[in-house]
């Protein structure tokens, strides 16, 4: 898969869109094609994320921002969608957030059609972030063209799999059309580069299927009857067999009629259960021998002392102990969250209404300028492989998407400053982690914004760690007390 940048993304996901796209590899050995980025198929409508043109078939890729990130997403192409059982609405009358990215796509594809082989399949991939865990389509969606997903390497190539289904892949120069519509600015890719990825030289010859090398059609081999003795291994040859001298020679020859197979003798039933009836042998049950009188005239008496000394026992404690009021011990045990498998163990939480005291750098210097309303700090603990791993989360709520945008801004700047570890402040931690070299992961939601750092406790850390950068992405679902 080759990607051609051409402009700004417009969603917020955008980053997932590539990331995925570009994990299929170069060439045609997963998925080979070309990916446009950013292109603007229609003049007077905003770019979407991607158009990618395969050997066979045309994906549109729209990205569709929600308000929070969800662990499960219904999302039925003609009802209303709920993340975690909460209903999200569209813009004006929509029925979901995506209904403008669907009517887009609509259009994309009506004008890509002109261009397009017939034989050529379109469809709509609506990658939905910032992060979904599960997305859920019914199954009548899902024989259709539309795919909703959030976009990783693992569900961008099942889609794309599945969408790009044409049996008759596109050739080169019906690939240089449909750029010369969607990208009239990307000067034209050599045939070498587009056979590379997937795309025929030439269209294929009339009747033949492009799936397979040879197509046979085999005559159909008249019915025989059973032979009597299995034959001998050897080449087979088909012979014609002689018409019947009572055929005329006008009339297609015919099967001649087998003789009537032998009555295959039913299958024996099977034998009947033999029943066998065994002597039940008789159990002598032992009678106990009377017990002498003066054994039983005895335990009631030691009956009656056992239950006095145990009152007694117990009037001792009641009066040694009544001023203690018995309670239950505090629960000790961190709390957890699993989010794909990975436990993040909570081992400090806080709440502040001032925020800039609990930043360095640039960051205190924007929180000064633009205060924000609430700050939410939780550190949490996981493991990778074994390996103990710090998690330090920071969400940020301003007043307006405006500060909350220029915040993040300067967040995700190198060098700009960051947030102060709550655990690390209140002395939490069992052994203080290093986050300098930290992975960084960020998101925006609405007004709110969330800074997420990992780091190793045992050793030096990374900020291109791919086993950082993962858990510090997925800590972007973790609930912050």
């Amino acid at each position: 898969m080759r990607l051609v940048r051409l402009g700004q993304q417009p969603s917020r996901v955008a980053e997932d869109i590539r990331a995925a796209l570009a994990s299929l590899g170069r060439g045609d050995h997963a998925v080979g094609g070309i990916a446009l980025v950013g292109p603007r198929p229609l003049p007077t409508a905003k770019p979407v994320d991607a158009v990618v043109l395969m050997p066979h078939g045309v994906i549109i890729v729209l990205g569709v921002d929600l308000p929070d990130p969800a662990i499960k997403l219904e999302a039925p192409l003609a009802g209303q969608w709920k993340a975690d059982g909460w209903p999200l609405v569209g813009r004006g009358s929509a029925a979901h957030p995506a209904a403008s990215a669907l009517s887009q796509a609509s259009s994309i594809c009506r004008q890509l059609r002109q261009t397009a082989p017939k034989s050529l399949p379109i469809g709509t991939i609506v990658a939905v972030g910032p992060f979904v865990e599960t997305v859920e389509q019914p199954a009548a969606d899902l024989t259709g063209t539309t795919r909703v997903l959030h976009p990783t390497p693992t569900t961008m190539l099942a889609a794309t799999v599945s969408l790009a289904s044409g049996d008759t892949p596109c050739t080169v120069d019906e690939v240089r059309a449909l750029l010369r519509v969607l990208a009239p600015e990307v000067a034209q890719l050599g045939t070498e580069v587009l056979t590379a990825e997937g795309f025929a030289d030439g269209p294929a010859e009339p009747g033949q299927d492009p799936l397979s090398a040879v197509t046979l059609t085999m005559p159909a081999v008249p019915a025989k009857p059973p032979a009597p003795a299995a034959q001998p291994r050897g080449p087979v040859t088909t012979e014609t067999p002689p018409a019947p001298p009572s055929t005329p020679s006008s009339a297609p020859p015919l099967t001649p009629p087998s003789a009537p197979a032998p009555a295959t003798p039913s299958a024996a039933p099977p034998p009947k259960p033999i029943e066998v009836t065994a002597p039940v042998p008789k159990i002598r049950t032992p009678v106990a021998a009377p017990r002498n009188s003066r054994t039983v005239r005895w335990l009631p008496m030691a009956a009656i002392g056992l239950l006095a000394v145990i009152m007694v026992t117990a009037i001792v404690l009641a009066t040694t102990r009544s001023g203690d009021s018995a309670q239950p011990a505090p629960s000790t045990a961190p709390r957890a969250q699993t989010v794909q498998g990975f436990q993040f163990l909570e081992r400090a939480s806080g709440t502040q209404q001032s925020c800039a005291e609990h930043a360095y750098g640039d960051l205190q210097a924007s929180l000064q300028r633009a205060a924000c309303t609430m700050m939410r700090r939780g550190s949490f603990e996981t493991t990778v492989d074994g390996k103990p791993v710090a998690v330090s989360i920071a969400v940020v709520y301003f007043g307006d998407e405006t500060a909350a945008t220029a915040f993040k801004a300067v967040a995700d700047t190198p060098g700009g400053g960051g947030v102060t570890d709550v655990a690390t402040e209140a002395g939490k931690w069992s052994r203080t982690p290093q986050f300098a070299g930290a992975a960084y992961a960020s998101a925006i939601t609405g007004t709110a914004v969330r800074l997420v750092l990992t780091s190793w406790f045992d050793s030096a850390s990374s900020a291109s760690d791919p086993n950082l950068v993962e858990v510090a992405h997925l800590a972007l679902s973790v609930q912050v007390s």
